[in-house]
């Protein structure tokens, strides 16, 4: 038997030192700085981070969605990796925070996506009057809690013609994910999904980097630190 080796984070950094991603929807993608915004960089370079959706990124990808809207784009793992694997859609990337502004930009350009991908600040539902779709359009949303503000029943006609993938935050208000199913019932179809625990995680994903790896390496690398079990609605526009 293989002895499992224990890494510590330097030496987890080292790992990923070159910041390319190494599986998953987002393979090859080049990060210019070894940061991320608001969630944990080593699943996005290992390319596990939020796998629970990867068969939904795939879809997408086929789909060939001419614009893309990623609210709380944080760097632009999102915004930037959709528009490497959709080389015809223009990528609306809105965060308020300035410097995950800055840092999406940064990766749009060292992807070379940068004439595609528009950064810009804080999303409401009139901007989508600025935005023409020219085929299809998706929203990508991960505005931690934000969401409840933006699809409300208010502006919800906005986004009839819009397929949306939502990150839910229940644990800051139980009713989001029930209130957004129900503002969408007549116009979309919904699928959800939840969050696999960080432990099962280090248990039962299985990567050629993670071989040789004991369990609290593993578990170092793939967390992703929610904190609960999260869910994810992919709610399809009934044309």
């Amino acid at each position: 038997m293989v002895p499992m080796k224990s890494l510590t984070y330097p030496q987890i950094g080292e790992l990923f030192s070159d910041g390319v991603v190494r599986h998953g929807p987002f393979a090859g993608l080049q990060y210019p700085e070894l940061t991320a915004v608001g969630s944990a960089l080593y699943p996005k370079l290992l390319g596990s981070y939020e796998r629970e959706i990867q068969g939904w990124i795939e879809e997408i990808c086929a789909a060939g969605y001419s614009e893309i809207v990623d609210v709380g784009c944080a760097e632009g793992y999102y915004a930037v990796g959709l528009a490497r694997r959709l080389p015809r859609a223009r990528v609306y990337a809105y965060d308020i925070n300035a410097e995950a502004r800055r840092l999406c930009a940064a990766f749009a350009a060292a992807n070379r996506v940068a004439r595609r991908v528009t950064v810009r600040s804080r999303f409401t539902a009139d901007e989508l009057r600025t935005l023409p779709v020219r085929r299809r359009g998706l929203i990508v949303c991960d505005c931690e809690g934000g969401e409840t503000d933006i699809f409300t029943p208010q502006t919800g006609r906005k986004f009839a013609a819009w397929d949306l993938l939502i990150e839910t935050h229940d644990f800051l208000d139980i009713t989001i994910s029930t209130r957004l199913a129900g503002l969408f019932r007549d116009t979309h179809d919904l699928r959800a999904i939840a969050s696999v625990d960080d432990i099962q995680k280090a248990k039962s994903y299985l990567y050629p980097e993670l071989d040789v790896l004991d369990l609290p390496t593993r578990r170092a690398i793939l967390a992703e630190y929610r904190p609960t079990i999260m869910e994810w609605l992919f709610l399809t526009a009934r044309r």
